[in-house]
């Protein structure tokens, strides 16, 4: 685990703990158009949204594997669902993917894909920051790989309850799917113990970067 002032990051391949409530956004629709499910409510700037495949230069899938998206529905590969991009905050002045929930929280998880050192995770209570996660809390080697080794299912516990989460990035692009969320801190097991129940430590591999 890792620590950001208030927030501490458990990053592995795999995924949600129990007691949480998990969310695969496939509800949304897609576009920039953002939506609501009473708990959590969506908004997007400039050209930040919910898509499906990839573009090229723009946006790529989330890697699933080892059967870290079996609770949100999802099969090991390329997300084929619904998922969220942030574009790029450089590029569009302001762009960025909002999640506002209707009470605190002091959990959040997510997949998170092709991590890279300039996408980063803004913690909000009311107008208050209270911490920010960037790629390289979550990976050692956050340089865009878009496949098994570059995609992380990121756990976050927060000491400060927050009422907003903020994606952003400075290039193309924050893409993340499957949210999970509590207003109760779930105990979030440390990495070494997953791989101990078989969810596989992450190695050195062949790096693919955003093209």
């Amino acid at each position: 685990m890792s620590q950001a002032g208030p927030l501490t990051i458990s990053s592995s391949i795999g995924g949600a703990p129990v007691g949480v409530t998990k969310d695969n956004l496939n509800w949304l629709p897609l576009g920039q158009g953002g939506g609501t499910n009473g708990v959590v409510t969506f908004s997007f700037s400039q050209d930040a949204g919910v898509v499906t495949g990839a573009a090229s230069g723009l946006y790529a899938a989330p890697f699933l594997s080892h059967g870290n998206g079996a609770a949100f529905g999802d099969a090991n590969g390329a997300d084929a669902s619904r998922y969220i991009t942030t574009s790029s905050a450089a590029a569009f002045g302001g762009a960025n993917a909002t999640m506002t929930f209707a009470q605190t929280q002091t959990y959040f998880g997510l997949l998170w894909g092709s991590v890279d050192s300039y996408n980063w995770l803004d913690f909000y209570r009311g107008s208050t920051l209270i911490g920010r996660v960037n790629g390289g809390d979550v990976a050692a080697l956050a340089n865009g790989d878009q496949g098994e080794m570059g995609t992380y299912y990121v756990n976050i516990l927060s000491d400060t309850a927050f009422d907003r989460v903020v994606a952003a990035s400075n290039g193309y692009a924050f893409e993340f799917d499957n949210i999970s969320y509590s207003p109760s801190a779930p105990s979030v097991p440390e990495p070494a113990t997953l791989c101990l129940l078989g969810l596989g430590v992450l190695e050195a591999a062949r790096r693919l970067r955003k093209r």
